[in-house]
């Protein structure tokens, strides 16, 4: 017997709650990353890598990671699951459709959104968190793994900085869709709050990938102008 705990709009609670958390650890990440851009020189090398050891050995934040890893997992399943089980639901295409007119292009290609940014993070996850965690990297004068130089190393190459960046518009795509139809799955996009929200999907889906983005061309920059 079906009940609300098998159903698709439990599954869509999920994939929503999952995703606005997602939405929070981003802007926590992104504050992090920043230090690459206003912090430089020896100073900052030795507060990213003490912030980089900071965040790998707190207990608290390795239960925050266990839940941000957790988070993406559930969401990427959940997604995919929805969107395998609504084309099922439709599988006659009609030849004339106004699907076009009613949503946007990245509602119809959220799926192949999602897939392009889990790419992104399984390569990102490679470059950086297993190098901190299991990769041979020297350390800083100060003793502390040296993921400073690791990073700016990476974003000296130009086919990394383009895809990071290709991946940041990509991302952009796929909050500005998710933050709106994740409220409105959970009941908060109602009238009162539609134009709130969407103004907020909106300009954070440009801020916060814009942000990101900006770290990697600045690395790449200084890297020619220290060339």
């Amino acid at each position: 017997m079906d009940t609300y705990f098998t159903s698709t709009l439990f599954r869509k609670t999920l994939a929503a709650l999952s995703g606005l958390f997602l939405v929070l650890f981003l802007v926590g990440h992104l504050v992090g990353n920043l230090q690459l851009i206003f912090a430089t020189g020896d100073s900052g090398q030795k507060q990213f890598n003490e912030y980089a050891l900071f965040m790998t050995t707190n207990p608290a934040v390795k239960v925050l990671s266990i839940i941000t890893y957790s988070s993406i997992f559930f969401h990427t399943l959940l997604t995919i699951y929805l969107a395998i089980q609504s084309k099922r639901k439709r599988p006659i295409k009609y030849e004339v459709s106004s699907g076009s007119e009613n949503s946007s292009w990245a509602s119809r290609n959220m799926p192949i959104l999602g897939i392009l940014i889990l790419i992104f993070i399984v390569i990102h996850m490679k470059s950086f968190w297993y190098e901190m965690h299991f990769g041979v990297i020297g350390d800083d004068p100060n003793g502390n793994k040296d993921l400073y130089t690791v990073t700016v190393v990476a974003f000296k190459e130009l086919w990394y900085t383009i895809f990071y960046v290709f991946s940041m518009v990509i991302l952009a795509y796929h909050l500005h869709h998710g933050i709106s139809s994740g409220f409105q799955t959970i009941g908060l996009n109602t009238r009162k709050y539609v134009n709130l929200i969407q103004r907020f999907a909106l300009a954070f889906s440009i801020i916060i990938p814009a942000a990101f983005a900006s770290i990697p061309i600045i690395l790449f920059l200084r890297s020619i102008n220290a060339g």
